[in-house]
């Protein structure tokens, strides 16, 4: 009786412990599978807009004759023109023609006599396409008697000049969209760009000087690079060159929180009505809309021009984490008013001008007939010329290894699997010593 409880014990043992190798191997083999190397890909998108066609027939038709383009809630293009023949040719291409009284030299001539005017901090202007108006923003610091100065101005050109008070105030949003940290603050990480010897991230200008050293962490130990070829204010950009000279494995790859990212596939100019996403190291990802193009902002450090217009909201720290839509990249983030919990507005530097002016190229993923590219460890590669996108090259054949040698990934299944193997020597040699004394007992009392 009791060498049958003992056969039971042993085959509940050797069962339990290849059940354990089972289990065990399923949670690494889980692990392996579920836990991506980089950032899962593909979120946000919205419905992508028919980007550039009303640019290009504005460019055609000239200044005179419209008043600029933006994109309506289905992605169609609408052109503001200023005469009927005009509508006809907008409408023969396919877009919508929106009749205007005031044309695309009017709005710019606007904007210059308020640059003209004495510089009052705290004001911003923008071209509103949709209303044909010029918009001059004052927020809470400007005084009665600015404002009232503005006003003068703003009359003295025409009632298509809109004057508005904003609550909270414009300043730049120092303190990605990973965070990157110096003695000037912290900002968010843009963009990764090349110009075909090494790599760079591109973020705002304002956030630090030409030779700020920046860091991953907060203690000063996890050097990212050094500040260089920066332009604040007049624009709002600058590069941080990377220490090792490569940005490394997901160079393609913008952080939108969660674990999850963003490939970035292409470069291009925003438009009006344009569906964006912001993403920062403060707020994370948030979604708005361009409302305005080439804004001016009267920061308190100076004044930027050039700037897109957006409804999204920002908050210190979010400075230079990317703008985008639909993986195209459009924007780094220099600032606004307000918060994520009023609301607010928020100006970014345009991706296209940085790069031409910079020499650099953004880094894009390589084209693999259609079906998308694994981000890879450099994307420097060749000459690059300024303003367009650079490929991504090379391969990373150490994404499974590292998975199977992360004990965060990998190391319950291991150790369930460990645990089995022990169990199941334990009973072979239980086994193997009971009958060797069983053998013992019956040899000495058959030779005895």
């Amino acid at each position: 009786m009791r060498h049958a409880r003992r056969r039971v014990v042993r085959r509940v043992t050797r069962l339990a412990a290849v059940g354990g190798l089972l289990l065990g191997g399923a949670m690494v083999t889980n692990a392996v599978a579920s836990e991506p190397a980089a950032p899962s890909i593909g979120v946000p998108f919205t419905a992508p807009p028919a980007t550039g066609e009303g640019t290009d027939l504005v460019s055609r038709l000239g200044n005179s004759r419209t008043a600029g383009s933006w994109v309506d809630k289905t992605g169609r293009p609408v052109v503001a023109v200023t005469d009927d023949k005009a509508a006809a040719e907008v409408k023969r291409a396919g877009a919508q023609a929106r009749m205007v009284e005031h044309s695309m030299s009017d709005l710019k001539s606007a904007a210059a006599t308020l640059r003209s005017a004495p510089r009052v901090s705290g004001t911003s202007w923008a071209l509103d396409y949709k209303n044909n108006q010029v918009v001059v923003r004052g927020d809470s610091t400007v005084s009665s008697s600015d404002w009232s100065r503005m006003t003068e101005v703003a009359e003295g050109i025409g009632s298509f000049v809109r004057m508005e008070r904003s609550e909270g105030t414009f300043t730049t949003r120092v303190n990605g969209a990973q965070p990157i940290l110096s003695t000037a603050g912290r900002c968010s990480a843009g963009f990764n760009v090349t110009d075909g010897k090494s790599d760079f991230i591109l973020t705002a200008g304002h956030c630090g000087p030409d030779g700020s050293v920046w860091f991953a962490d907060d203690r000063g130990r996890d050097q990212v690079g050094t500040s260089l070829k920066g332009s604040f204010p007049g624009d709002d950009y600058s590069l941080v060159k990377y220490d090792g000279g490569r940005a490394g494995k997901g160079a393609d790859i913008v952080a939108v929180g969660g674990g999850k990212g963003v490939r970035i596939t292409g470069v291009a100019d925003a438009e009006v009505g344009q569906k964006i996403f912001r993403s920062g190291s403060t707020s994370g990802l948030r979604q708005g809309e361009v409302t305005a193009l080439n804004a001016t902002v009267n920061y308190p450090e100076g004044t930027v021009t050039g700037l897109i217009e957006t409804n999204v909201c920002a908050e210190p720290g979010d400075s230079g984490g990317p703008m985008f839509a639909d993986g195209v990249a459009l924007g780094v983030t220099s600032g606004g008013s307000g918060d994520c919990t009023a609301g607010g507005t928020t100006f970014f530097q345009p991706v296209t001008k940085a790069l031409t002016e910079l020499g650099v190229k953004l880094i894009v993923a390589k084209s693999s007939g259609g079906t998308g590219a694994a981000p890879a460890p450099s994307a420097s590669q060749g000459a690059a010329s300024p303003g367009s996108s650079a490929p991504i090259t090379g391969a990373d054949v150490s994404t499974l290894l590292s998975r199977l040698t992360d004990p965060r990934n990998v190391g319950p299944g291991m150790l369930v699997i460990g645990g089995s193997l022990v169990a199941l020597v334990a009973t072979r040699w239980i086994r193997a010593e009971q009958d060797r004394k069983a053998y013992r007992q019956y040899y000495s009392a058959t030779w005895g």
